[in-house]
């Protein structure tokens, strides 16, 4: 992990999201419907702590907690080009599964649309004095992606 970009730091792990996805346009058998158990570390970094003593309150996540079960507790996640979108639309409507549409299903693609969540709920609510500055979105014990990078807001309150 890089220097944290500020003094105080902490992180959370948000873990046991089942959900399955293919990557369409793999050549191997990525493009075939595979499922994993995603799990998520965040690391937060704060220009000073709450009046709690906080970078920040783990219970605050809940919002961000939710999305994620949403997205990813017994989901079936598919990328907005796969051919096979309408055939995926019309077993959600039959309930055979639970879609997703996402411009992108790998773990990097992942890693950043949660940075993304994060930030946006720190934002709104700490006024820039918290923010996430790194994400690892992880399909197994194996394999994991990272995005690592400080929103510009935050740089510009420190």
């Amino acid at each position: 992990m890089p220097e944290a970009p500020t003094r105080f730091t902490c992180s959370k792990q948000f873990e046991n999201y089942p959900c399955c996805h293919r990557q369409w346009r793999h050549s191997g058998h990525c493009r075939f419907v595979h499922g994993y158990s995603r799990s998520f570390t965040l690391w937060f970094a704060a220009t000073e702590l709450d009046a709690c003593g906080f970078v920040v309150d783990f219970s605050s996540l809940r919002p961000l907690e939710q999305q994620l079960r949403e997205q990813f507790d017994h989901t079936f996640l598919v990328n907005s080009d796969d051919p096979l979108l309408e055939d995926w639309r019309r077993l959600h409507g039959q309930g055979a599964l639970d879609l997703r549409v996402m411009e992108n299903v790998g773990m990097e693609s992942t890693a950043a649309l949660v940075w993304d969540w994060a930030n946006a709920l720190l934002k709104e609510r700490d006024s820039g004095r918290s923010c996430c500055w790194a994400v690892e979105a992880r399909e197994n014990s194996r394999n994991a992606a990272q995005v690592r990078s400080v929103p510009p807001w935050f740089e510009a309150v420190r």
